[in-house]
């Protein structure tokens, strides 16, 4: 069968990544042609178009891109008619995958959605377009089991596809690793700056993980810097400090790490179900920030603390995200400070909250399925 997915930004790409490889092997015959990156065509998808090129995200970001958005969306919708797919499967990035998903259901293309939006921190009324435009929603999160349930949306909770990929690289490294240029650490222990993989997150939240260093001399900051951004980024807010930037090496440099400083995001997943204790970090522009004031309806932006209910991880968002309070905050999560141990004891609960590896296959072979027994209702009706 042929399937046409659809991932806008880094994270997306990683489990899309997995998800190529699940449904080659549910379905050998499989021919698969999306949007995405350098993992899912690395995977085995045919990639039409990088997701550096739609990676857009804050709403000041949005407004001045919106000319290039549209042209986006409006490729992407021609990719999906030449290639006429039995599915088309999208990852997240719900202001563009949304309408893709009306423009394909209209099509009569199959859609499934695989990690939901986050309709329940904001937007709640975009559940409608789902219920409407949707086939089949996987969840990767399982609180999102009730949310949809209110909606009368029936949804099943596979797993999460983090835990597959955090299992895989731990097994693969054995031991704790670092960076590859971790003999510039000079055998210091490591303490990890994770700003983003985005432009406008890096200018905001960088300058500011920067401000501890000092603080921390018996320490090795490294960076975890992305591909997709110009080293003059990275290299003009670091300005001479005595910090190592390691691109694309995010999972060695956490699994390193006595402790990280985190943009909140998938990052903030990462980071625990690898054990590194982590404070959370977030700051954008001034607009942006008023917006999300007025919107977001959720007590967290961890993932960690959304999963959990409770605040195990400390979130330092805008204004609190300042030198004096990350010095606190990371103090308190080195070893011997005073939150660790139980931030590590709470990372174990997560871990069961998630269940087990796996999720990319079961959802891959739950869609194959599907697709399966439409074609042969499809078939039988014809004799009839």
């Amino acid at each position: 069968m042929r399937y046409f997915i659809i991932a806008g930004e880094q994270s997306g790409d990683l489990h899309g990544s997995n998800l190529v490889k699940g449904l080659q092997k549910a379905d050998p015959d499989a021919v698969i042609k999306g949007w995405g990156g350098d993992l899912m065509e690395n995977a085995g998808m045919t990639l039409l178009n990088h997701y550096s090129s739609t990676a857009f995200m804050g709403f000041v970001v949005i407004l001045r891109n919106l000319g290039r958005i549209l042209k986006n969306l409006t490729l992407c919708k021609e990719h999906i008619a030449e290639f006429n797919p039995d599915a088309v499967i999208l990852i997240d990035y719900p202001a563009f995958n949304l309408r893709i998903a009306e423009f394909a259901r209209e099509r009569g293309f199959k859609v499934y959605y695989y990690i939901s939006p986050k309709l329940w921190a904001w937007k709640e009324n975009r559940v409608k377009k789902v219920k409407q435009f949707v086939n089949r929603m996987y969840i990767i999160f399982p609180f999102e089991v009730a949310f949809y349930k209110k909606h009368g949306i029936d949804v099943e909770y596979l797993g999460n596809p983090l835990v597959d990929e955090i299992e895989g690289r731990i097994k693969s490294a054995g031991e704790k690793t670092g960076p590859k240029n971790q003999d510039k650490t000079g055998h210091k222990p490591v303490i990890a700056l994770l700003p983003g993989s985005r432009k406008h997150e890096v200018s905001h939240i960088l300058p500011q993980m920067l401000k501890v260093i000092p603080h921390f001399p018996d320490y090795q900051f490294v960076i975890a810097g992305v591909r997709n951004l110009p080293d003059q980024l990275y290299q003009k807010i670091i300005d001479g400090r005595p910090v190592i930037l390691a691109r694309e090496e995010t999972y060695n440099i956490l699994n390193s790490a006595g402790a990280a400083l985190v943009t909140s995001g998938t990052a903030t997943l990462e980071a625990a179900l690898l054990g590194t204790p982590q404070v959370v970090c977030y700051k954008g522009d001034f607009f942006s920030a008023l917006i999300a004031w007025m919107l977001i309806r959720v007590k967290f932006v961890s993932l960690v603390n959304l999963i959990l209910g409770y605040e195990a991880v400390r979130e330092l968002l805008q204004y609190s995200l300042n030198g004096k309070n990350l010095v606190k905050e990371l103090k308190s999560v080195l070893p011997g400070g005073a939150r660790r141990d139980k931030m590590l004891s709470d990372y174990s609960l997560l871990k069961e909250k998630l269940g087990p590896s796996g999720a990319s296959v079961r959802v891959s072979e739950d869609m194959v399925k599907r697709l399966g027994e439409e074609r042969r209702r499809m078939n039988e009706g014809s004799w009839q």
